[in-house]
């Protein structure tokens, strides 16, 4: 316990004081990612199994970080993965945060120690974007796209005349976008690296708030970029799994056919680095590309699926999803070699009580196994949040937060029974029963290309803790033994991917139970 913590801040204070006087020529920048708590998309009760912290490293923080003055000296605190001490607030002069809406309470507290550390403290990213009027402690808001504002606002610091908000109405040429400084970041802490090919999305779903950051038109890097990108990883070690974080890959099909997935697939020989992405369900209707992708090393795609409600489809915008059978399109991509991770909404304006019994049979006969299941939220800046806004629906902040089973709308449905029904689907899909079954329904229909699958300690270690935790002690065990059965018996190669979602549902199950228990 300390004594006196009021002369602890003092002394940092002392500290900072100390080295302004001393009129470095350096500055030290430390850049924050606030810590992320436990989320659906965290995975933090199944990267327990591995030993890892974190699925990714905050990429958005490593790209500003290129971007800042050379003779600067940078330091990254992920709060996920590293503790924020004392030590390193000592050490700094400013602190440059970001994050995510999730991570809004974490934010306050960071930036709170900050400002008590005495440190000039820059914020940016998608939080500070939506919602910088409510955090007064904050010294400037660089926003929007930080390859347009932050040299304006560089300039202006080293002029001596920072504002303290900075935006911009135009989007910024990534072309022009400068390599990530991985180096900052502890690699061995993640499960996965993210690199970025494209911003924007061609589609205008009325919940969603892409265009609104990044803006309708497909803009992407240079093939080149990309490429060296990835260089960069592998020269640094790195062989697992990367997250191209686009909202969109497939934004322009002609691009990736002609340039960058041939680039990919030269580039993985050799290789075979596991790729994911996040793309639309129209991939179903291109063969050629959908084999393309799998040749160039995507194994997974996030697609949002939403709803099997044609009538709710229309009302959000969802055009790319509507008339379509969408298991059969998720099946031929599983098929082809992809394993397809949906998004799913309730609490549309035209969703009826039989939409949670259609949801249900709808992810349990498609095979997802990953199936994020959430209530409509209207986050800030969407043509919903203005809808609803004008129409005096809109009663709180978006928690971003996927399957809290909050929302920030009065709904059309009677709150209580949505709530009840939202909460049915999650305690029925991630039921042992139901979630086991849902996996063996996509390892019948999955066809991988054939390669090479190295195995590290790591796994011998993830497969053990998992005979222990849930073959052993965990309510699931008999379906997990019997899975391990079945997969040996019928698809012996996928072993592999049975543990591992086995594993993943041990932390989806967990994340539901949670929040079902808090409604």
């Amino acid at each position: 316990m300390i004594a006196n913590p009021g002369a602890k801040v003092a002394t940092q204070r002392n500290r900072h004081a100390a080295k302004t006087a001393a009129k470095r020529t350096t500055t030290n920048a430390l850049l924050i990612y606030p810590e992320v708590p436990p989320t659906f998309w965290s995975f933090k009760r199944a990267l327990a199994f591995i030993g890892r912290k974190a699925a990714s490293p905050p990429l958005g923080l490593l790209t500003v970080a290129a971007m800042l003055p050379s003779d600067w000296s940078l330091k990254l605190v992920d709060a996920t993965v590293r503790r924020l001490t004392d030590r390193h607030l000592a050490w700094a002069d400013c602190a440059f945060i970001s994050g995510m809406i999730v991570q809004r309470e974490s934010a306050r507290t960071t930036i709170a120690r900050c400002k008590e550390a005495g440190l000039r403290v820059v914020a940016g990213g998608p939080l500070f974007t939506s919602e910088h009027e409510d955090f007064a402690g904050v010294d400037h808001f660089v926003l929007n796209e930080a390859e347009v504002t932050l040299p304006q606002f560089l300039d202006d610091l080293e002029s001596g005349c920072a504002k303290r908000l900075y935006t911009s109405t135009g989007f910024a040429d990534i072309q022009r976008s400068p390599q990530p400084r991985w180096e900052l970041a502890e690699l061995n802490r993640y499960a996965s690296m993210s690199i970025q090919y494209s911003r924007g999305c061609p589609y205008d779903c009325e919940f969603c708030n892409v265009t609104t950051l990044f803006g309708h038109r497909w803009r992407t890097k240079t093939t080149a970029q990309v490429i060296a990108e990835l260089d960069g990883l592998y020269a640094a070690g790195w062989r697992r799994g990367v997250f191209f974080v686009d909202d969109n890959l497939i934004g322009n099909r002609t691009a990736l056919k002609q340039d960058l997935l041939p680039a990919l697939i030269e580039w993985q020989k050799g290789k075979n680095i596991p790729l994911q992405t996040q793309l639309s369900i129209d991939l179903a209707d291109d063969a050629a590309l959908t084999r393309m992708m799998v040749e160039a090393g995507f194994r997974t795609v996030f697609i949002g699926i939403e709803t099997p409600d044609e009538e709710s489809l229309t009302e959000c915008n969802k055009r790319q999803n509507r008339g379509r059978n969408l298991v059969e399109d998720v099946k031929r991509l599983q098929r082809a070699g992809l394993e397809v991770q949906g998004g799913f909404i309730v609490g549309f304006d035209h969703d009826q009580p039989s939409i949670f019994q259609r949801q249900i049979e709808f992810i349990q006969s498609s095979g997802i196994v990953t199936a994020m299941v959430g209530l409509l939220q209207a986050p800030p800046g969407t043509r919903l949040n203005d809808r609803l806004k004008q129409d005096g629906r809109l009663r709180k902040q978006s928690s971003g937060d996927n399957v809290d089973g909050s929302t920030n709308i009065v709904p059309v449905m009677d709150h209580v029974a949505l709530r009840e029904g939202y909460d049915r689907i999650l305690q029925t899909i991630y039921s042992p029963k139901h979630y086991y079954k849902r996996v063996r329904t996509f390892l019948r229909e999955y066809r991988a290309p054939a390669k090479n699958v190295s195995l590290s300690g790591r796994h011998i270690v993830a497969f053990l803790r998992s005979i222990i935790r849930l073959g052993i002690a965990g309510r699931e065990r008999l379906q997990y033994w019997k899975l391990l059965i079945w997969v040996i018996r019928r698809r012996p190669k996928r072993f592999p991917m049975a543990v591992t979602f086995a594993i993943y549902g041990h932390h989806f199950r967990k994340t539901c139970e949670k929040h079902v228990a808090s409604s």
